[in-house]
């Protein structure tokens, strides 16, 4: 089985830093893979915010929500199997308990946000304005 770890989480400022962190186990970043994090608000709907795949050229495949584009970046440490969200210029409205998911499949993430297979325990940020 897949297990994944989400750390990092925390308490910071408006317009401060994060670095989330996912740990996964259970599959090797040989294999085709799609990883993603999304994050849930109380009272409202999971929202898919960042995601990347392997792919068959050099550089994994990203994408992004509007809502954090330019202020996020996500990357993978293969040999640390591990995938890092680095959030930047912080809201208060990016506060949410923030989940990672894998799928092992080859194909863009995106084509698994709406369903994949394997969460993590997630992490809390909370902002503060």
């Amino acid at each position: 089985d897949v297990q994944l770890q989400a750390s990092g989480g925390g308490l910071v400022q408006a317009g401060g830093s994060l670095r989330l962190s996912c740990a996964a186990s259970g599959f090797t970043y040989e294999d085709y893979y799609a990883i993603a994090w999304f994050r849930q608000a109380p009272g409202k709907e999971r929202e898919g915010v960042s995601c990347i795949s392997s792919s068959d050229n050099s550089d994994p495949y990203t994408w992004y929500a509007d809502s954090v584009k330019g202020r996020f970046t996500i990357s993978v440490d293969n040999a640390k199997k591990t995938v890092y969200l680095q959030m930047s210029s912080l809201k208060p409205e990016d506060t949410a308990r923030y989940y990672c998911a894998a799928e092992i499949a080859r194909g863009t993430c995106t084509s698994y946000l709406d369903g994949m297979d394997w969460w993590g325990q997630g992490t809390q940020v909370t902002v503060s304005s």
